[in-house]
């Protein structure tokens, strides 16, 4: 179990600095996070927590799995699409046109369009990013259809229980393997905030500092399984996305530093 500070120190008002993003700096020349930058005179810094190593072909090719006999999957990352398509590829499989998507959210199932032909009739997404909207979705389509969840190996079983309960066939093809990232150097710069986006990030800060403290530090965490997975190892959390008014991590930010701010006032 995680040693924390009292959660009063942890939900102090201390005025933030420094924000650490455990993700790659993106590829855009305007980060999302500019804007914040700007607004609350603070900084904002990337360094991915975990390194996603992609199963080669040959390696796949051992599960058994044909891809073309599914005729709908379901994705919960970016990283899940780009190894999908990636995997298709290598072994030369395409990918039936009436294919039907069932995405964790709507930018995940946006991000398709790197890949597909966007379709709204084959592109489904929940309401707000939970497993449950999910399954809403998944249960109006799922007559007729054989699911492929593509993962890396430690997979949501809440989403396999779901289909092995509701009789969907499905399988799920180990894609990637989550590997923790050293980040020793990066949390020595002591981040008064610092958001992390997979259960993968949470294990890599535990890996990395199995006594961790929070000692004031306020955590950000996107996504219910992230919630959860930081929650289970005893950390604190101030800042959850997605949620009815913020969902996405900079709306979230946003919310927090506001009421930061106005307390200061």
């Amino acid at each position: 179990m995680v040693k924390n500070a009292d959660k009063a120190v942890v939900s102090s008002a201390k005025k933030v600095k420094k924000i650490l993003i455990a993700q790659a700096q993106p590829e855009a020349a305007k980060s999302p996070y500019a804007e914040l930058e700007k607004k609350y005179d603070l900084k904002v810094d990337y360094f991915p927590f975990i390194i996603v190593q992609g199963i080669p072909a040959k390696d796949f090719r051992k599960q058994k799995i044909d891809i073309a006999a599914y005729t709908a999957v379901i994705f919960t990352s970016r990283n899940t699409i780009d190894h999908f398509f990636r995997i298709c590829e290598e072994m030369k499989i395409t990918v039936s046109q009436d294919t039907k998507y069932f995405c964790i959210t709507e930018a995940v199932a946006l991000y398709l369009q790197k890949f597909i032909l966007y379709r709204k009739r084959k592109v489904f997404y929940g309401a707000d990013g939970t497993n449950k909207s999910l399954f809403d979705v998944i249960n109006k389509h799922k007559e007729h259809e054989k699911f492929l969840y593509p993962c890396s190996e430690s997979f949501d079983s809440e989403i396999t229980n779901w289909l092995k309960n509701h009789n969907c066939g499905y399988a799920t093809p180990v894609l990637y393997l989550i590997i923790s990232n050293d980040i020793k150097s990066v949390i020595s710069k002591n981040y008064d905030i610092i958001c992390l986006f997979t259960p993968g990030g949470v294990r890599s800060l535990l890996d990395n500092f199995p006594e961790y403290k929070q000692n004031g530090t306020r955590l950000g965490a996107f996504g219910l399984n992230t919630s959860k997975a930081a929650e289970d190892a005893g950390l604190i959390l101030d800042i959850k996305a997605p949620q009815p008014q913020t969902p996405g991590m900079v709306s979230a930010l946003d919310k927090f530093l506001q009421i930061s701010t106005a307390k200061k006032k």
